[in-house]
């Protein structure tokens, strides 16, 4: 019951409608993976961007084929990643796929993904992640000199910076703040660690509930703006549009999670409406722009 109130609240804070009014936004964490092409074609999902006025987006998929799909549909503001799995069940073995290493590395000589990614690190899921494999993506992310798109789902603070200090070569774009950590550690890791980024998707009343980032009325919870407006050229944000999801990649049931597109960027939008303009927008764009390496847009 005390869920289902939450998303009611959440739900009420998001507009209904964006077309035409809103600001440019880049969205770095999507997918376009097997079970949302059942019920999403591509130019759905590109008319799902164009309504939300989304002007960057940085995809990732399940086979890693699908997001090329999007930028062959819509052009070059669609951004793939090369995601290491190529299948579902993959996301809890990769670390010791031995081929990997050389398939990312001929999709990066491509030239079509413009980063790894998203990767799992999960305790519990699969071995630790100091493999080979894994050694091998971050050198390839170094060489190829594009970002890692990086899941740690830990609530050991220190697990992330072992990894970040390891590789400090690499560009990690941290997924969901970490998904269950406090503001805290994530100031302390990007303190320690300035080859990383943070990207808030998934921080919202419909996931990780709670962990929260705003309050009921969708404003930014004050530990958060804290350390947003210490490190603001460092955050981004996006939708990591997956829905239902409480369940992982059910065999049963689609992924209607570009219906929701509008839903969750309405509450980003919401709480990034409270910080300075010139923050707002470095989060909601041009730390974005900055970190793919595109060209301005109109703001």
């Amino acid at each position: 019951m005390a869920r289902c109130l939450t998303m009611l609240l959440a739900q009420a804070l998001v507009p209904t409608s964006f077309a035409g009014e809103a600001t440019p936004f880049a969205d770095v964490h999507l997918h376009y993976n097997w079970d949302q092409q059942e019920v999403t074609s591509p130019a759905e999902a590109l008319e799902r961007l164009a309504e939300n006025n989304v002007v960057l987006a940085v995809v990732s998929s399940t086979p890693p084929k699908l997001a090329l799909s999007l930028r062959q549909a819509g052009g070059d503001w669609i951004l793939p990643l090369y995601g290491p799995y190529p299948e579902p069940r993959s996301w809890s073995s990769w670390l010791n796929d031995g081929s990997l290493p050389a398939r990312t590395r001929r999709a990066l000589e491509g030239g079509k993904y413009f980063g790894i990614g998203e990767v799992h690190l999960i305790p519990g899921f699969g071995q630790h992640w100091d493999t080979p494999v894994f050694g091998a993506l971050a050198e390839l992310a170094a060489e190829f000199d594009v970002p890692m798109l990086i899941h740690t789902e830990a609530s050991a603070p220190g697990f992330f910076i072992d990894i970040c200090t390891r590789y400090p070569r690499v560009r990690f774009l941290w997924a969901h703040a970490g998904g269950i950590l406090p503001p805290k550690v994530v100031d302390r890791t990007m303190a320690e660690c300035p080859n990383v980024w943070t990207e808030l998707s998934a921080r919202d009343p419909w996931r990780y509930e709670a962990y929260p980032i705003a309050d009921q009325d969708g404003a930014l919870l004050a530990q958060w703006r804290e350390v947003i407006t210490r490190y603001p050229d460092r955050f981004m944000t996006g939708s990591d549009a997956l829905w239902p999801v409480d369940q992982l990649h059910a065999w049963y049931e689609a992924d209607t999670g570009w219906q929701r597109l509008e839903q969750f960027l309405g509450f980003h939008r919401a709480w990034l409406a409270g910080l300075a303009r010139n923050v707002e927008e470095k989060l909601r764009l041009t730390n974005a722009l900055r970190f793919f390496k595109r060209p301005e847009v109109d703001r």
